[in-house]
């Protein structure tokens, strides 16, 4: 390998770690919305050099927490509520189309038994009592449910356009699952979530694309409730989930 390819290298993994550590930090509430970032005290604090912070940020613009300014430089981005409504529908609309995809085009054995396994291991999450849910299992499990009805529709073109809808941090399947969103509400919300993980896999298994289009439309739908609760009901519980932070007052 070349002296060139070897620094093309370093620097591409100095921007893949900049990125997630800068996502991770803003998805964290530590940069509120409205923050503008700085090149060099990120680069002093992560330890890396200003060109991969600089190539982060301008990779987390185009997944939109950040904002360009005219004069050069970046912002944390601020969101409404109608903003976070608009992505989780998105992601309603998008996730039923993959479903009625893949139910219409008829799945693999091997793909449906994965499906199939994912939830069975996400039935373990759930403890005797209504209360007892492992929310970090849980979490990791939905996230490759997902993954896996997204790949089982067998477009890219729409499992690109997925991701783009998913990074917003309010608009992913696991948006609110951390151990920090071990809220009442939504522990109560998965029962109801696995029902619809069960119909959703029926659905696809039995080629039925309009059900299947609906369960996952309804399914994106609980995410909805949830922010509605946290931000008409009980708007302490704000800063519990993972970027709530970003929303204007």
């Amino acid at each position: 390998m070349t002296g060139l390819a070897v620094e093309d290298t370093g620097r591409t993994t100095h921007t893949a770690v900049a990125l997630m550590e800068l996502r991770k930090r803003i998805l964290n509430g530590d940069f509120p919305g409205g923050t503008r970032l700085f090149e060099v005290p990120l680069a002093e604090t992560l330890q890396i050099s200003r060109t991969p912070i600089r190539e982060a940020m301008s990779r987390l613009a185009e997944e939109g927490l950040l904002d360009r300014l005219t004069n050069g430089g970046f912002v944390v981005r601020s969101f409404t509520f109608a903003d976070v409504l608009d992505a989780i529908e998105l992601r309603g609309v998008l996730e039923g189309t993959a479903a009625r995809l893949a139910a219409e085009r008829g799945v693999t054995p091997e793909g449906l038994a994965q499906m199939q396994g994912v939830l069975a291991r996400l039935d373990s999450c759930f403890g005797a009592s209504s209360d007892d849910v492992d929310f970090e299992a849980y979490s990791d499990l939905n996230a490759q449910f997902h993954a896996i009805l997204v790949n089982l529709a067998g477009s890219v073109v729409l499992q690109r356009e997925i991701d783009r809808a998913t990074r917003l941090p309010f608009a992913s399947p696991s948006a609110f699952l951390s151990d920090k969103t071990n809220i009442d509400i939504f522990r109560q919300s998965l029962h109801v979530a696995q029902e619809q993980h069960r119909a959703l896999v029926s659905a696809i298994s039995s080629r039925e694309g309009t059900r299947a289009e609906f369960v996952a439309r309804e399914h994106a739908r609980i995410a909805r409730r949830n922010l509605e609760y946290v931000i008409l009901e009980n708007p302490d519980l704000i800063m519990r989930v993972p970027g709530l932070g970003l929303l204007n007052s």
